[in-house]
Parts: C-alpha cells; structure tokens; sequence
C-alpha cells in the first residue's frame, strides 16, 4: 500500500504553507507575507486519527503570466493537480472570489478528482460571514479555517480522511528499510536542481537561468540499485553579508539543516567558475558536521575542450584542496548527462564508506607497524610512544588512540597517524577523528 497524496493549491499568499506546517505539525515550508516565497512542490507525511497521507504544498497558481519563474511554478502546480488523490483548494476568506480563484475551480471540476474547498483566515464570526460568498464557485461545501490559529483544522482533517481511499501498490513498503539521506548543496546556479531533474528523467524542480529560483528545501525519494536514496535540493549558499531578506534568511537556515541531517553532502560547483572562497567555506560546513563529502564540478562540458580552461581549473583545484584530498571529485554536465548516475553511485559508497568499522586488531597491527617504522619525536625529554587503537563511534568515524604522553603529540603526528588509517582502510570522502587518550 502507498499513501495517498494530498495537494494544497491556491493562488499565492492564501495561507497554503501555513496549512502545510499546521497539519504536519511542524514548521517545514517557509513562510512570508511576500507572495510566491514558494516554488516547488514539497512534500511531506502526514497523519489524522491513524490515516497516513502524502501532503504536497505548492506555489501559488499565476496563469497567463510572462515572468519565468511564476510560469514554472504554475506548471509545478498544475503537476501535483495531475498527480494527487485529492486535492485541498485554499482560498482567501478575507478577498472574496478573484479571477484565479475562478480558474482553479475550473481546473477541478475538469480533473474528476476528489477535492475539498477551504477557506482560510477564517479568524472570527464576521470573517466566516463574509467567506459565504465563495459559494458562488459552485465546488460544493465550503470549509472554513484559519491556518495560523488553528481553527476549524480538525474538522477539515476530518472531511479529508473521508474522502481518502487506500492505494494498491505492487510493492511491500518496509519502512525499517536504510535510507540514505543525499544534501546537493552548493553556490546558487551551480546545477542543483538541474541534477535532481536530470536523474528522476521529469521537471520535478523549478530551473530557471535566475540564481536563487530554489528557496526552500526539497526532499525527493528514490530507488538506486537496490537501495533508497532521499536526494534533498537546497537554496544556494551565500556569503553572509548577501543575505538580505528574511526569506532568503531562511532558505539559508534550511540548506544548513539539511546538511546537518544529510548522511552525504554533494558540493555542486560551476567547472568554468572553479572553486571560489565560497565553495570552500560550504566544504568546510561539511567538514565541521562530519558528514560524507563529494565535490561535483558540473557544467563540465564547457571547459573539456579548453586546454587553458582546463589548465586554470586543475591549478586552482591542486591549490585549494590541498588537505583534503581525500574528497572524490567527479566532473559531471548535467546538460549533456555526463557520469550524472555515477554520482548516486559514489554517494552510496561514501555512506558505507562512513558507515564502516575496523576491529581492533587491524588497528593495533597498523599502530606496531607504524612504531617500528616510525618514531613520534622526543618532547621535553620525554620519548612518546603509541601504545593500541580503537574504533569507538562510527557515523562518523571516531578512532581512540592510546599514548603514554598524548598531550605531547604534535599535530604533523596527528594528521600523519590519520594519513596511514586512510591508507590502510579507505574512508574515501569521509572526515574522520581521532581522540588520543592516555593509557
């Protein structure tokens, strides 16, 4: 059995991520008295007296528009029409009936799908009084709520769950199966989206040539080889001092928690912009929250065929990288499909990578193989020496290094001592740390 999928549709600045986070119970979609702050179709579970369902928000329906991204998010919107088992219709109480208004309701007598027609901001008596005009759009019973208060949301669930019937699916859902959670995370315009779309083979996200078109983050599930994988698409990470409004405030807020949850983060960065300061600053986040890295140098095709081109870039990724070589770097067109599924591939590899434990005696032979090749340099008068190691946490990796004198270990001692664990056991794009500890 799968779930049913929900759609709330509406022109824009009707409450609908409101009503979103209301019924899923937590503050997901952002939310801002600006209009169209949403743009792609987000998705999440939810549930109501034991019925589980699928909820999608969506962007506010613009027909007839000339401005790029709002005919991308009215195509969004008229997607989840297409794909939803019932869909929620969200109007303003507090405007009456506009023309789009009137559009969607067409839209949803012509779909032959089930929907609910409610109207939000319903705060008080005289404000539902008023909302009694929207009758006229002849879609039957009217449901009078108020998203940010809370008011009449349990009827509605109530309403909804009715008109939900189960859904047959060929497959077993096992919902103790691993997921590994994949972050694209980069610089605006560096082919985030463009990736995810490229890989599911549809326009599941808006893509636009405008940097910052992706404001929110967006979980999208699929199946890769045997094993489920939850790409999430991010708002392009900025430096601090151009982030301005409170909208993009928050999208940088969410890209950073998406990194946070993420098992594997793909840093997507523009092959003919190499890697700027910024980019490096967004592979450190990574680093810092210990999680799988893969640097993906998209748009590769317009700098293969470049010899200067190239020259420049491998320059400038010798220089930068310098440390951290231990990240896989793909290069990648998601224009042309260029090694776009072998990126899928390397984070699955990451994440075992990450996921990944060493008994104790591999480490211990590494530890005498190492103190009789190598001898940790007199301090103070003082020989140190390295006594027997020990993997203590995984996820990320932790190794416990036990010494006679730890706190006289110098640090070209510390990242050599993680040179050789690398060596010896991989842990290709996974940062990995070590505590030294006395005996």
């Amino acid at each position: 059995m799968r779930e049913s999928i929900v759609a709330i549709v509406g022109r824009p600045n009707v409450g609908k991520s409101t009503l979103f986070n209301r019924i899923i119970r937590r503050k997901e979609a952002i939310v801002d008295n600006q209009p169209g702050v949403t743009r792609d179709r987000k998705y999440a579970h939810a549930e109501w007296e034991g019925v589980n369902f699928t909820l999608v928000d969506t962007g506010g329906y613009i027909p007839k528009t000339r401005d790029i991204i709002e005919e991308g998010v009215t195509a969004q919107v008229r997607a989840a029409i297409l794909e939803a088992d019932l869909i929620l219709f969200v109007v303003d109480a507090t405007t009456g009936i506009t023309d789009v208004d009137g559009e969607v309701a067409d839209i949803l007598r012509k779909s032959d799908k089930p929907y609910i027609l409610a109207a939000n901001k319903a705060d008080n008596p005289a404000r539902e009084l008023e909302a009694t005009t929207l009758y006229k759009l002849g879609l039957g019973d009217l449901m009078l709520i108020s998203a940010l208060g809370g008011r009449g949301i349990g009827d509605l669930l109530s309403a909804l769950i009715e008109k939900l019937d189960p859904i047959e699916d060929g497959a077993d859902k096992d919902a103790s199966e691993d997921v590994i959670k994949v972050a694209i995370i980069g610089r605006p315009n560096a082919g985030k989206s463009t990736y995810i779309n490229t890989i599911l083979g549809e326009e599941r996200l808006l893509v636009t040539e405008i940097p910052g078109t992706t404001r929110d983050s967006v979980d999208v599930r699929l199946r890769f080889k045997g094993q489920n994988i939850e790409l999430i698409d991010t708002a392009g990470l900025r430096r601090r001092t151009k982030v301005h409004e409170n909208v993009e405030f928050y999208s940088t807020l969410r890209t950073k928690r998406a990194v946070e949850e993420c098992d594997v983060a793909c840093v997507f960065v523009d092959a003919s912009e190499g890697l700027a300061q910024q980019d490096m600053r967004v592979i450190q986040d990574v680093l810092d929250k210990r999680k799988g890295i893969l640097l993906v140098v998209n748009k590769w095709d317009l700098i293969e065929d470049d010899p200067d081109a190239l020259w420049i870039y491998e320059d400038n990724l010798e220089q930068k990288m310098r440390g951290i070589q231990y990240i896989p770097v793909m290069h990648v067109s998601c224009k042309t499909g260029l090694r776009i599924r072998r990126v899928l591939h390397t984070a699955v590899q990451i994440a075992a990578e990450r996921s990944k434990r060493i008994p104790s005696a591999s480490l211990n032979k590494l530890i005498q193989d190492l103190g009789r090749r190598y001898q940790p340099p007199t301090v103070k008068g003082k020989r140190v020496r390295l006594l027997y190691a020990t993997q203590v946490g995984e996820q990320p990796p932790l190794f416990a290094i036990f010494s006679n004198h730890p706190d006289l270990l110098k640090d070209t001692t510390k990242r050599f001592l993680e040179n050789q664990i690398r060596a010896e056991f991989g842990f290709q794009g996974v940062p990995i740390s070590l505590i030294f500890r006395k005996k």
